[in-house]
Order: C-alpha cells, then sequence, then structure tokens
C-alpha cells in the first residue's frame, strides 16, 4: 500500500503546508511547472519524488525529469504528463500514448483546473491536481492525495491551500 501526494503547477511557489499535509505519505508525485530545480529538490528531500517537467520549466528541471513518465505503483499502472488534455478530450500528442501504455491511472497538470474523473472508454483514471503555485488564474491552490492497495486506488482527498 502506497500513500501519494500529488501536486502540479507549483511555478517556483511551495507553500510550507505541503509538508504537513504529505507528511503521512509515501511519495510525492508532481505533473509539472515545478518552476525551479530548488523547489523539486525540497520535495525531494522530503519524500521520494517522480514528476515530469512542464511547459515553463527551464533545462535544469527536463535534464532530470521526462515529459511522459510511465511506472508501476503497487499492482496500477501510471501514467504522468504535463499537457495531456481531459477525458475524452486530450491532446493530440497524448492519446496515442494513452491508447499504447493503457494506464489505470493518468495524471497530468498544466489547467488550473481540478478535475478527477474515470475515462470509460480507456478504463482509466484520470486527474488533474490543479495548481499549487500562486501563478495563473485560479483562485484556489489545490493538492490531492490517495493511497493506492494493490489494483485499487482509494481514499482521494482534495486539499484547499489557504
Amino acid at each position: 500500500m502506497k500513500r501519494i501526494g500529488l501536486l502540479s503547477d507549483t511555478h517556483s511557489f511551495l507553500d510550507e503546508a505541503v509538508f504537513h499535509y504529505f507528511n503521512d505519505c509515501d511519495e510525492i508525485w508532481h505533473a509539472g511547472d515545478f518552476g525551479n530545480q530548488e523547489l523539486a529538490a525540497q520535495l525531494g528531500q522530503f519524500k521520494p519524488l517522480r514528476g515530469v517537467f512542464g511547459n515553463i520549466d527551464g533545462q535544469e528541471i527536463r535534464s532530470v525529469f521526462p515529459e511522459t513518465l510511465v511506472f508501476m505503483c503497487e499492482a496500477v499502472k501510471v501514467m504522468i504528463r504535463h499537457i495531456g488534455g481531459y477525458p475524452p478530450r486530450y491532446n493530440k500528442e497524448t492519446k496515442p500514448l494513452l491508447l499504447m501504455e493503457r494506464p489505470q491511472l493518468f495524471i497530468s497538470g498544466h489547467s488550473h483546473i481540478l478535475k478527477i474523473m474515470y475515462d470509460e472508454k480507456l478504463q482509466c483514471l484520470y486527474m488533474n491536481p490543479g495548481a499549487a503555485g500562486k501563478q495563473g488564474w485560479h483562485k484556489v491552490r489545490t493538492l490531492v492525495r490517495f493511497t493506492i492497495d494493490e489494483k485499487n486506488i482509494r481514499d482521494c482527498e482534495i486539499i484547499e491551500l489557504k
């Protein structure tokens, strides 16, 4: 069983509350637009970190994090990509990857819109944690926590940062 802390679009701002909310998590996953390597390093020193680069990330982040990350967590295949669209409106680069990889969980960021929904057609849970940073048009900064237990994705919590 793994407890996951999920965030995206920090844009170089890391709220100290993240450390409180992700204290009981086993891993942190970042869906892109870190903003800088220092922020990624802070997260990685706190908990094991997986992530992808976003469109605002420079070479420093791109040299450490891939554009697309596919891995197994417990018995769940996970795919993370910063710009991905959402069910059923995936972007043209992401849709073929989803069809090829067939993940049970697809995570993207970029939109700054918190969205969690199930794609019946692909048999895949979609998550976008919204934005945890201060840059962008969003009014509420958000994080997501959830558990992966064998094949089950459960106990999903949405956290609003003040």
